[in-house]
């Protein structure tokens, strides 16, 4: 009895080592709170001086390409990890696709999990996919059980990522499907706003949101729940109007009060409410940032 207590205590106490893939602006804030925490935080970034920012704040970088097929020493070379999130941005003037960092680069990570560890140390896997698995659904309710109908490329490519991963050795992992980060130097359309320029949506669709450190706090949670789903739909649970957002985000920020372009494509408005219902039954998590119309500039 004493040893199976000691055993307990010492796994409890044992210092976690996390690694985020994607250093930006959610993946950053997951990897500080891991630091703040205690744990040993490893943080891929292609960019040098991302690295060094990230140095800075104690978390470990590691310099690498992960849609770079032929450049994966770095796979081979991780330590046990507890934790991988993966938080990759698409940036388009890297001249890649979606498919090549969600599929190709995602995978070639999940491959080198299962090679590098015994199926009963791997890590938990945590993906940040989005709500754009879903296209317009006509103003209706989404969840986990609302079978994924994207409209574009990047959320076809994100549902392809989700099954990877749920069918994978490496897996099932936690798919997150994110609705719009929103927070301190990330405000939807303000620069449209500024310029006076008409937002290309319909104002009368809905909007889902979820502040940045309430994110960052749900992944957190997620990756340290005894038994999680293998999907949450991730926002505040309160759809917002876009004539409500953006009214009320040029009234706090002093822009001209919006413009609407009519002849926006619907698809680019993907008018839908998520329920994240079971993510919250299932954390129990309290909200720092409920209501997005509370926003401050």
């Amino acid at each position: 009895m004493a040893e199976k207590l000691q055993e307990s205590v010492s796994s409890a106490s044992r210092r976690r080592t996390r690694l985020v893939v994607g250093c930006g602006y959610l993946g950053e804030r997951v990897a500080r709170r891991w630091v703040g925490e205690g744990a040993r935080v490893l943080g891929v970034t292609r960019r040098e001086a991302r690295a060094r920012e990230l140095a800075a704040v104690r978390v470990e970088p590691i310099l690498a390409d992960v849609t770079d097929a032929a450049a994966t020493r770095w796979l081979e070379e991780l330590p046990p990890l507890d934790t991988v999130f993966w938080a990759v941005g698409f940036d388009r003037a890297a001249g890649r696709t979606h498919r090549d960092v969600h599929v190709g680069g995602f995978g070639r990570l999940l491959d080198a999990l299962a090679r590098n560890g015994a199926e009963s140390v791997r890590p938990r896997v945590i993906l940040s996919s989005s709500t754009g698995v879903w296209g317009d659904e006509a103003g209706g309710m989404v969840d986990e059980q609302t079978p994924p109908n994207p409209g574009r490329e990047a959320g076809a490519v994100l549902v392809e990522a989700e099954q990877l991963l749920r069918g994978h050795p490496a897996g099932p992992g936690v798919a997150l499907r994110f609705a719009g980060l929103y927070g301190p130097g990330r405000l939807p359309r303000l620069d449209d706003l500024r310029a006076g320029r008409p937002i290309a949506a319909d104002p009368d669709t809905w909007l889902n949101l979820i502040h940045v450190d309430d994110a960052a706090r749900i992944v957190c949670a997620v990756a340290d729940a005894g038994v999680p789903q293998p999907l949450y739909v991730v926002s505040d649970g309160h759809p917002v109007l876009r004539r409500d957002w953006y009214g009320r985000l040029a009234a706090v920020t002093g822009c001209p009060a919006p413009t609407w372009d009519p002849s926006a494509p619907r698809v680019r408005g993907a008018d839908k409410r998520v329920n994240p219902a079971l993510l919250f039954r299932d954390l129990g998590i309290t909200l720092e940032h409920p209501d997005s119309l509370a926003i401050r500039p």
